[in-house]
């Protein structure tokens, strides 16, 4: 089942006097349970497009279709709500908050996605993240206290804690080394399949590769194969 369509996406740029288009014409369906990663040279307009596909940027032209909304006709309110609900996020660097421990950081973000949850739900669903991405022994821990790879599971559970539709994952592992690469990639590998998420994920590191389902090649701002 599709969960986000793409059609006719395309994106320009000023820069000085000259317009540049960055997406030309881009059209991407994402299913329901699969790891799509998107793929190409530096500067081919996979970021632009996920931040597109995320609604953190709106295309110029073309539409971004989610449960039958148009994201890219809606107000940033209506946008703003959308995402905190329905999307989650992992970005290269975990962007923990410093002063609050791993249990705090994923009660904020139920909290910013407006669940309203019962305190015995929301204690539950924390515990239960955090025995699925390996960290209910941190749960009490500081982001100082945490390696590179601990911190990017916390990121993973931070971004499902409320059960998104869709999880975005730009160059997640890109600031650990291979092991924790490996690590990360099989994590969110086994979280799409486990709460039966769609993820969409940018990546350099052809070894990740293993971990998607599909896998996208854009070029100068064109998807070339998938």
């Amino acid at each position: 089942m599709s969960q986000l369509q793409l059609e006719q996406v395309r994106k320009s740029f000023r820069n000085g006097d000259v317009e540049e288009e960055v997406l030309k014409g881009v059209d991407l369906t994402l299913q329901q349970g699969e790891v799509t990663a998107l793929v190409g040279a530096s500067g081919s307009g996979k970021s632009t497009l996920l931040t597109i596909a995320a609604g953190l940027q709106r295309p110029s032209e073309g539409q971004v279709v989610f449960r039958n909304q148009n994201l890219a006709a809606l107000d940033e309110e209506q946008v703003r709500k959308i995402r905190a609900r329905y999307f989650g996020f992992v970005f290269q660097s975990s962007h923990l908050v410093p002063f609050l421990t791993v249990e705090e950081q994923l009660s904020m973000m139920m909290d910013i996605a407006d669940l309203q949850a019962i305190k015995e739900y929301k204690q539950a669903q924390i515990d239960r993240v955090l025995e699925e991405v390996g960290m209910s022994h941190r749960k009490s821990a500081y982001p100082s206290s945490l390696s590179g790879g601990e911190k990017q599971r916390v990121a993973v559970a931070r971004a499902i804690i409320h059960e998104p539709s869709i999880l975005f994952a730009d160059e997640p592992t890109a600031s650990l080394d291979s092991k924790k690469s490996t690590e990360t990639m099989a994590l969110i590998q086994d979280i799409t399949k486990s709460f039966d998420m769609t993820t969409l994920t940018v990546t350099h590191d052809e070894e990740m590769l293993r971990y998607a389902d599909r896998i996208v090649t854009m070029r100068d701002g064109r998807v070339v194969s998938e």
